[in-house]
Formats: structure tokens, sequence, C-alpha cells
């Protein structure tokens, strides 16, 4: 059964529109515009759950009827949040010091159902992934840095990209680590009486 909802992601990650079309779904992207220095929370797993929510908010402002995702990703490494590099050297510290170790990926997700301009409901989850990386050599990423795919990412890695190779591998939901879990999502629209599959392309 095809339900008629539109789906919107609140997020300009080309990874997480990428998982959602290859899982069967066509989502409009509505960036949000939320001021990401404005949020802060004691865990990196609040602080991920309150971003998503606000980027899920700010878009469903917006909208009259429809489904909206807002997703944030941070990697906990040695007990801090580390988002995007500020820059190739932020980037090539970080590689150095990751190296043979490993971190939490934490990826806030947030379901936002608005019904005549009414957030009727709110889903709010956190997926949490251990990653183990591997130990590139000084050579391995300098090349990967030259790339430009670390600056662009939280945590300075992909696991779908060019990082691949250099993580060893993970403890948990592997496409909450591109930026989206679709098995957070599948549950989020259980509790709306929805299954993921209605929602499939036609």
């Amino acid at each position: 059964m095809s339900v008629d909802r539109r789906l919107v992601l609140a997020s300009a990650s080309p990874a997480r529109l990428s998982l959602l079309r290859q899982a069967g779904l066509s989502p409009e992207v509505v960036v949000s515009d939320v001021d990401e220095s404005a949020y802060s929370a004691p865990r990196v797993a609040e602080q991920v759950a309150l971003l998503a929510s606000a980027k899920a908010a700010s878009v469903a402002k917006q909208e009259t009827d429809a489904l909206v995702i807002g997703a944030d990703s941070l990697l906990e490494f040695q007990g801090r949040p580390l988002g995007k590099p500020a820059d190739a050297s932020d980037a090539r510290d970080r590689w150095r010091r990751m190296a043979g170790r490993s971190g939490i990926l934490h990826t806030g997700q947030a379901l936002f159902d608005v019904q005549d301009g009414v957030v009727a409901s709110r889903d709010i989850s956190v997926a949490s992934t251990v990653v183990y990386f591997a130990s590139p050599t000084p050579q391995e990423i300098e090349a990967y840095l030259a790339t430009g795919e670390p600056l662009a990412v939280a945590g300075a890695f992909t696991l779908d990209g060019l990082g691949a190779p250099f993580v060893r591998r993970v403890e948990g939901d592997p496409a909450a680590v591109v930026g989206l879990s679709l098995t957070v999502l599948r549950t989020q629209l259980a509790k709306r009486g929805l299954a993921i599959t209605d929602l499939w392309r036609r």
C-alpha cells in the first residue's frame, strides 16, 4: 500500500539524501536555518538529539502536511565532540590522534509529523555506533586530506567514501555512521502507524 505523505529532509547532506533514496524513498530537501553554535548540551548524544530536533522544528514551521526528518552527527573521541574540522591542519591532527583508536559516532534523528500546519508528533532518537579506526600512513593521510572529503564531514572521515579504507570496523548501525539510521526511521514511522514500505516510490 502506498501512502501519499510528503517526506522532507531538513539537511543539505548528500549522504543522508543518498541513504533515503537507496531505501526507496523520495524526500524533498529543505535545508534548515539553524545556527548550530547556539545549541549546547552536557553530553554528545544529547547534543546531536538537540540539534536534530532544532533542525526538524525549523523546517516543520514552513510545512503544512509533511513528515520532516532532522539529523545531526558528531564523533565522540576521548570524551570530546568532534564535528567538521576547521581546516586541513585540524583534520590532520585529528587523524594522527584517531589512528589505531576508536570513537563513538552519535547520530541524532528527529521525525516531526506535520498535519494541517501543526506538529502532531515529535520523535527524537539517537543511534550510537563505535568506530574503530585503522592506522593510515602519513602519506595516506595527506592524500586523503588533499581530496577535501574529511573537511566536509563530522569526525573527518566517511564510511561511504574515500575514508572507508581507514575504518577497520564498526559496532552498531553502519548507516547511522553515514548520517542517518534507516532502522531508527523505520521505528519512528511505525509509531505513527506507517510502514517504511508504504513510502516506497511507486
